[in-house]
């Protein structure tokens, strides 16, 4: 929350974990951050991920909502570290930052709930050209992919 009581949303770069274990996000970020500020007084998030038509311009993005809890991890994490050299920005960005000495960056880690909001992922814009409403749908992630 900003000091006005209003919520902050920030773009972010994110790392998935393997398929073989608990869904969940992680974001690189300083730890001298407003959002890494705001999960410390509060572990209630929202994250969206936009997917926008980059050719249909005019047509609303396709959006997933995950609700859950965010948890702040130390930079070191080997494990996080393994899940961001799979993508190459995220290798990238990773490459500069020493984890045994560096102080500035840490980890977000996201624990989804069971229930994720989609609107538009998957159908077709004909589909939503006759109603917006048809565009919204949940999936819900298998228990045993849920973190514990």
């Amino acid at each position: 929350m900003n000091s006005n009581n209003t919520p902050q949303t920030t773009g972010v770069l994110y790392g998935v974990s393997k398929p073989d274990s608990p869904f969940t996000l992680y974001i690189l970020t300083s730890k001298n951050y407003k959002k890494t500020k705001n999960i410390q007084n509060n572990a209630n998030i929202s994250f969206v991920i936009p997917f926008p038509h980059h050719i249909l311009r005019f047509v609303p993005s396709s959006t997933i909502t995950i609700n859950g809890n965010a948890e702040i991890i130390s930079i070191n994490s080997t494990e996080i570290l393994d899940v961001f050299s799979k993508k190459r920005i995220l290798r990238l960005i990773t490459k500069e930052i020493d984890p045994r000495s560096d102080d500035e960056y840490i980890f977000i880690r996201i624990q989804p709930k069971s229930r994720i909001l989609c609107y538009g992922v998957g159908i077709s814009i004909w589909s939503l050209r006759g109603s917006h409403t048809v565009g919204g749908y949940s999936v819900i992630i298998p228990e045993e992919r849920l973190f514990k």
